[in-house]
Order: C-alpha cells, then sequence, then structure tokens
C-alpha cells in the first residue's frame, strides 16, 4: 500500500533538486580538481553546476538564453561566484561526461537480476504535424535503445541510433555497457519480438543470460537455430500464458512506462540540431529520469 503523504512529498522534492545551488559549498574544491593539469585556459564554472543548468532547462524546457536569464535571477540570491552567458551554459553541457547509473551506488547487484529491453521514436525537431504534412518536411527521428532494472524501473544503459538502425543490432551493446563497464552479473532478459533473432539467442547464452523474448507467432523450430531458441518457440507454441508466466514477461510492461515517462516530462522531441549533441540531450535526460526515481523510491 503506498504511503501518499511521503510519495507526494517525494514530487515536491524534485523540484528542490532542480533549484538547488548547494554545489556552491564545493565551487572552488571541485573547480581546482577539474582545472588539475588542464591545458589552455581554466574552466571557471564546475560540472556539477553545469550539470544542474542542464538538468533544469530541459525540465522546465528552457533555451539556452532563457536558462541564462533563471541563473541570474537567482544570483544575487544563492550568491554564485558568477553568471555563465547561454552560449557557455551550451558549450559546457555538450562536452559534459554523463552517466546513467555508475554515480548511483543503490542499485546493487542481486541474484535475480533482470532486466527489460526495448526501443522507441524521439522526433529531431518540435515542429507540429501540420508544417510536415503542409510542406512535406521529411526529418526522420532518433531511436532511444534502453535496459532497464525491472525491479528499481532505473536506466542502465541507454543508445542513441538513427531510425535505420534495427533494434536487435544494439541489443549486445547495451548488455556488455551492464555486464562489462558496470560489472552487473544479468540473469535474464526482457525482450519483446523485435529481438527474436537466432544471434541474439547466441549472444545471451553465451553471457550466461536467460532470454525471455517473444518469438514470432510463424516461428519453427529448425536444426540451425540455437537450442535456447528452439526451446522457446515449442514453449510458446504449446502454451503462451504458461510461458508467459514461468519467465513473468509481464514485468516488460515496465520499460514502456519508462517510455511515458520520460515524455511526458521532456517531450517527445530533442532541441538539439548536431547528432552528437542530441546524444548528450538523451543521456541527460535519463540521468535526471534516473535521480527522480531515486527520490521518489526512497
Amino acid at each position: 500500500m503506498r504511503n501518499w503523504k511521503n510519495y507526494n512529498e517525494s514530487l515536491v522534492r524534485r523540484g528542490e533538486i532542480l533549484l538547488d545551488f548547494d554545489v556552491i559549498d564545493n565551487w572552488y574544491i571541485e573547480l581546482e580538481e577539474i582545472n588539475g593539469g588542464k591545458e589552455g585556459r581554466k574552466f571557471v564554472y564546475p560540472d556539477s553546476f553545469i550539470r544542474l543548468l542542464g538538468y533544469m532547462r530541459l525540465y522546465f524546457h528552457l533555451p539556452y538564453r532563457q536558462t541564462e536569464g533563471v541563473v541570474r535571477e537567482h544570483a544575487s540570491n544563492t550568491l554564485l561566484p558568477s553568471i555563465p552567458d547561454y552560449s557557455n551554459i551550451s558549450r559546457r553541457i555538450n562536452k559534459l561526461d554523463i552517466t546513467i547509473s555508475n554515480d548511483d551506488k543503490s542499485i546493487v547487484n542481486n541474484d535475480n537480476f533482470v532486466i527489460a529491453i526495448d526501443a522507441t521514436g524521439v522526433k529531431v525537431t518540435n515542429r507540429g504535424e501540420w508544417i510536415r504534412h503542409k510542406w512535406n518536411v521529411k526529418r526522420g527521428y532518433l531511436k532511444i535503445h534502453v535496459a532497464v532494472d525491472i525491479k528499481q524501473k532505473r536506466i542502465l544503459s541507454l543508445q542513441v541510433t538513427s531510425e535505420k538502425v534495427h533494434d536487435g543490432k544494439v541489443l549486445p551493446e547495451l548488455i556488455e555497457d551492464i555486464t562489462i563497464n558496470q560489472n552487473k552479473e544479468i540473469d535474464m532478459t526482457i525482450a519483446d519480438g523485435s529481438y527474436d533473432n537466432n544471434k541474439i539467442f547466441q549472444f545471451l547464452s553465451f553471457n550466461n543470460i536467460k532470454p525471455a523474448i517473444k518469438v514470432r507467432k510463424n516461428s519453427r523450430c529448425r536444426k540451425t537455430n540455437h537450442y535456447l531458441r528452439n526451446k522457446t518457440v515449442m514453449m510458446q507454441r504449446t502454451d503462451l500464458a504458461k510461458w508467459k508466466d514461468s519467465v513473468s514477461y509481464g514485468s516488460r510492461w515496465i520499460v514502456e512506462s519508462v517510455f511515458s515517462c520520460i515524455k511526458r516530462m521532456f517531450g517527445e522531441y530533442v532541441t538539439a540540431i548536431r547528432f552528437e549533441n542530441m546524444v548528450k540531450e538523451m543521456l541527460l535526460k535519463a540521468s535526471l529520469y534516473n535521480l527522480f526515481q531515486r527520490i521518489t523510491v526512497t
């Protein structure tokens, strides 16, 4: 049963995080660390402060100039040493080293570590559909591939590609980011029919990960298939509902919920123009989503 008083307070605390200028306390200490050994002009603003501005800009849907205006308004009350202009904010945000979950010490490995993987589309512009139809504008979209911890509902890994990249080709990168870079052992991976590929079953088996992938309706057992895929095909053809219960396939809705939360909070589009900046923007959004999720849970 949800404690609504604590839940409501956690939602209020989200706003406190966005306007929390405690980074001032370690301003000069952090600057000394990031400027140590740096050649050329030294940094004037610490990364934590720039990250705070990036979070604030994305959550309130602010252009860079308006972001500068918010900082200027709060400067006198928070005793900021100096105020960055909008071009400096943009340049520093796009150079940040953003990690989604490595800094989250509350995410720990356990005996039943299950992830769900899926992909969604994000528009590369906020121009309305009328403009697209009227002037036949075709800008394409980004594909956002994520791996989510189904217990804590947090994003563990994220990859951004063009719309031409198939979902299955990105799964190994997501898995290796978690198992190698984050040193976590995955017990099972849940995914929909887009990941029904013999190579994916082989990859998961090689990494000792149980596949919970819904195969296509016309799938057949073949000698050329991996034995895990043939086993999955037989189980789903015999009793699909029983197979879903055995692997908790219904937990896959959590990754859909993550996509829904991100799009409702930050919009279904990116504001950046360059692809590398689009990737940075999506990483910031995922990082802020994880921060919000951690606040809500605790």
